[in-house]
């Protein structure tokens, strides 16, 4: 049905009409005079609203123009939009495409505005954007990238994190690298320039990245070597001789008996020895070939002291994903006794190691921290780290061989096991390497060489026994098996 306004046919609705009209007229028309009229309806919430459009013959038929709804569009905006369309169609325009033009245009000004904006968000993103992505999407190290964030928080990103991508030269990754090298930290000039080097790289490969190197990458142009020292050597080859041995065990007595002597009013100033935990971790280390991260991660669950033996689970050892694998220790005297020590100071605890807050183990840095800070004379730092200890005290052979750290005692251990005849195969063994040599034999000898570990370990723990027995000979007789 078609209603009309109190004015009769061809008049106008006023607002006060339109707002009381019933519910009971749903889906009836109402007409609002020069071709507009309006569907009554009713919402879901019981209020009533009127779709109105306008009536214009187009190519010889009816077509409609939408012009509002009341009471969401006022009636005056909606005889606004009629009188708009009527217009058009005078003009010989059908409003209704052209609205529909109009739209397609606004929505494609809208995305071209919006492209553009990307487009200079792209072009701006940064060193620092990168680096976000980069160790989100694009690296996964054993630690959960704990110390690349670290390294880049501290050495990268303060000094071109803000640089666009697209503005980075291979200058900027030298300055970097020269701040490094100028606190003679060689080796940390190599690691870091391999890791931005890995990062850029990745980016190389991938949008929107690749897209800012329009230079090439600039990490294939730093040349490294050249802001090395002219002596420095990639790996360490620093391993402590017998008489280092000894002395390091010596150093451990003196310290630990003169502190002792000291009286109970003296010893918060006194120079205390390295703590006890951290002594042990340093003898489990060379007599057992362990990594010290392999070490400090350890847990008791998985020694047994009454057997003597120590399994490190694959995902604790060092190597890459997929070929890593577990590794089976088998004490020597020697360590079975440090291994019993460690037990009554921390065997009520998960971990060999625990954190000060007995939550999960301590961090795998800080026992070289402890070594390398009563090391003094060979690190250049530009003020003493606060709260950690400052000294030479395990320096050793008065310092003509360089600063040894407790990785050189892995080396030292294997070392010394080539000494005493062992053979390179098994100290690999012990040393938990990858061997060589084709899958296919890989896949068919399983031979666990448990009996030759065990005996290379042995004369290892023999060979510290001499060493760090007071009464022992200057000169010891080598085993061979």
């Amino acid at each position: 049905m078609t209603r009309y306004p109190k004015a009769g046919k061809g008049g106008e609705w006023k607002v006060k009409e339109l707002q009381v009209i019933p519910a009971d007229w749903k889906g009836d028309t109402i007409s609002d005079g020069g071709g507009l009229s309006g569907e009554i309806r009713i919402n879901a919430n019981g209020s009533i609203s009127i779709r109105f459009k306008y009536a214009f013959r187009w190519n010889g038929k009816v077509a409609w123009h939408q012009c509002g709804t009341f009471p969401s569009s006022g009636i005056a905006s909606i005889r606004s939009e009629r009188d708009w369309a009527r217009q058009k169609v005078a003009e010989g325009i059908n409003p209704t495409d052209e609205k529909k033009a109009s739209r397609i245009k606004e929505q494609a000004t809208n995305k071209a505005i919006i492209a553009e904006a990307e487009r200079k968000a792209t072009e701006n993103l940064t060193v620092a954007d990168l680096f976000d992505e980069w160790l989100t999407d694009g690296v996964a190290r054993q630690d959960g990238n704990a110390e690349l964030r670290r390294s880049f928080s501290k050495n990268v990103l303060p000094a071109i994190g803000k640089t666009a991508l697209r503005d980075l030269t291979e200058k900027d990754l030298i300055a970097v690298l020269r701040v490094l090298r100028a606190r003679g930290l060689n080796r940390a000039v190599v690691i870091l320039n391999n890791d931005m080097g890995q990062m850029l790289r990745w980016a190389e490969k991938r949008k929107p990245w690749r897209g800012l190197m329009i230079d090439g990458n600039p990490s294939e142009l730093v040349e490294v070597e050249k802001l090395l020292d002219h002596d420095y050597q990639e790996q360490r080859n620093r391993v402590l001789s017998a008489d280092e041995i000894r002395e390091l065990h010596n150093i451990f007595e003196r310290m630990e008996r003169d502190y002792a002597a000291l009286p109970a009013g003296q010893r918060y100033s006194g120079v205390r020895p390295l703590e006890r935990k951290a002594q042990l971790a340093l003898w489990i280390c060379l007599s057992t070939l362990c990594r010290i991260g392999e070490l400090l991660k350890g847990e008791w669950q998985h020694v047994d002291l009454d057997k003597g033996t120590w399994l490190l689970p694959a995902e604790n050892t060092k190597g890459q994903r997929g070929k890593r694998q577990d590794h089976h220790v088998f004490f020597s005297t020697f360590a079975l006794r440090r291994f019993k020590e460690l037990h009554t100071l921390t065997g009520d605890t998960p971990y060999l190691f625990p954190a000060t807050n007995n939550e999960g183990h301590v961090d795998l840095k800080s026992i070289s921290k402890r070594v390398g800070d009563r090391q003094e004379k060979f690190k250049n730092r530009s003020k003493p780290l606060s709260g950690r200890r400052h000294d030479n005290t395990l320096v050793l052979n008065n310092g003509t061989k360089g600063e040894w750290t407790p990785h050189d005692l892995r080396r030292t251990g294997a070392t010394m096991m080539q000494e005493l005849g062992i053979t390179l195969e098994i100290i690999d063994r012990c040393q938990n390497h990858l061997l060589g040599g084709s899958k296919v034999r890989r896949h068919y000898l399983h031979h666990d060489y448990a009996n030759e570990k065990r005996d290379a370990w042995r004369l290892l723990g023999e060979r510290l026994e001499m060493l760090t027995n007071p009464n022992a000979d200057d000169v010891v007789p080598i085993k061979r098996v």
